[in-house]
């Protein structure tokens, strides 16, 4: 049984993403963070993960599919940097927190606090998890809906900026050009349980730590690390 304070914030909720929910309590677990049901063992609802693995499938097909009918002539590597740079952490957090999530999410205290990277993940997760809810509920089409009014229309930006570039291959290049010297990537640090680990990795010239970057992947904490990487030095192409 959801209580009246939780159905009226879901309800709230409902409004803000445009969406109706038949089964309520998909969306409670969608907004519902692994540390609240620690803290809050009354809970009959389960949280936000499986939902968050199923809308990480969902959202990967609908934006491979758009793609590949709006680029027709584009090859599948340069088209798989454009999904990357349009389903990254920073991009899935961008996107809740433009339809103002932050204030419906269910965590613990602790995590509450948290308004840095980890928050991001949580952000960019729960959009994930919406997805998943919306696939359930209402199926496909509603979820690919749901996708599209939130990330499709950043595409041609990011194409026409080339925002979608691999961030390590640029540096690369700039490093043998500015330096005679090729990065090297070696992991800092893993935290946080298996279900949710962050990777932290620096980027070295030789013997010089020039960023760090985190990312749930190795590969993403790569990337935001070349990224720094290339900001840190502000070397130009020639």
């Amino acid at each position: 049984m959801i209580d009246e304070t939780i159905a009226a914030s879901l309800r709230k909720l409902e409004d803000v993403i445009g969406v109706t929910f038949a089964e309520k309590e998909l969306l409670l677990s969608a907004i519902t963070h692994r540390s609240y049901l620690n803290e809050h063992k009354e809970a009959t609802w389960s949280h936000n993960e499986r939902l968050e693995f199923l809308g990480d499938a969902v959202l990967e097909l609908v934006v491979t599919d758009f793609l590949f009918n709006k680029y027709p002539d584009k090859p599948e590597g340069e088209l798989t940097a454009v999904r990357a740079a349009l389903v990254n952490t920073v991009s899935l957090a961008a996107a809740s927190e433009k339809m103002g999530i932050n204030e419906y999410l269910l965590m613990s205290k602790g995590e509450a606090k948290d308004t840095g990277r980890a928050r991001q993940y949580i952000l960019a997760n729960s959009f994930e998890a919406f997805i998943g809810a919306i696939y359930c509920d209402q199926g496909y089409v509603a979820s690919k809906t749901f996708i599209a009014d939130r990330l499709f229309a950043k595409t041609d930006d990011i194409v026409n900026k080339r925002l979608w570039q691999d961030a390590k291959s640029r540096f690369q290049e700039l490093a043998q050009e500015h330096a005679s010297v090729t990065p090297t990537y070696e992991t800092l640090s893993q935290d946080g349980p298996d279900h949710d680990r962050v990777f932290t990795v620096g980027v070295f010239l030789k013997k010089e730590l020039v960023a760090e970057g985190k990312g749930r992947s190795k590969q993403e904490a790569e990337q935001e690390a070349a990224q720094g990487a290339i900001e840190a030095k502000n070397w130009k192409s020639t």
